[in-house]
């Protein structure tokens, strides 16, 4: 960037006169001082353009291990889960229907409570008003005790994660009967 006022022309004085030693010399520090001021003003911009990459760079790193991390809470809800379905698994053969059972609902309630802690909500909408947003049908079938277009089974619940639809609801969809 160029000084501007290196392009300007000074204007010529007249000839014989000289500026006098005491305005010359309050020039000269004028000069100097204007010279301080502008190498004072350019290492503070250099420092802050340096800082400014800093953040930009330390912002990067964030992120980039944001989305390394971002499931290791989530993960680590889900370990107690896996290891309860081992356990069922290794203990199955010797084990009677009743303690099966057991096990299986703890290993559900377990997950059901991973969901719970990271807002992963279950949509069951048996007896619901069909929602093309939301369900996902996979026959419609008459149903003379039903409205049309009401969820009559739930085939596969669907799951949201903060209000946003992960998975739809598959269902079963009453339509009107036709005499």
């Amino acid at each position: 960037m160029s000084d501007p006022m290196e392009n300007r022309t000074a204007a010529p004085e007249p000839l014989g006169v000289q500026p006098e030693g005491s305005q010359l010399e309050s020039l000269r520090t004028a000069l100097a001082a204007a010279e301080e001021n502008a190498r004072q003003q350019r290492d503070q911009y250099l420092r802050a353009v340096a800082e400014l990459d800093n953040v930009r760079k330390r912002a990067q790193r964030d992120i980039e291990n944001a989305h390394r991390y971002a499931l290791e809470r989530f993960v680590a809800e889900l370990l107690p889960v896996r290891d309860s379905l081992e356990l069922g698994v290794r203990s199955g053969s010797q084990a009677d229907v009743g303690s099966v059972l057991a096990g299986q609902q703890a290993t559900l309630k377990l997950l059901e409570s991973a969901f719970e802690k990271f807002s992963i909500r279950q949509i069951n909408p048996a007896g619901e008003r069909f929602d093309p947003t939301r369900h996902e049908a996979i026959l419609m079938q008459e149903a003379p005790d039903a409205d049309p277009n009401t969820v009559l089974q739930v085939v596969q619940s669907g799951y949201e994660l903060n209000g946003r639809l992960l998975r739809p609801a598959r269902v079963v969809v009453s339509k009107a009967v036709t005499t």
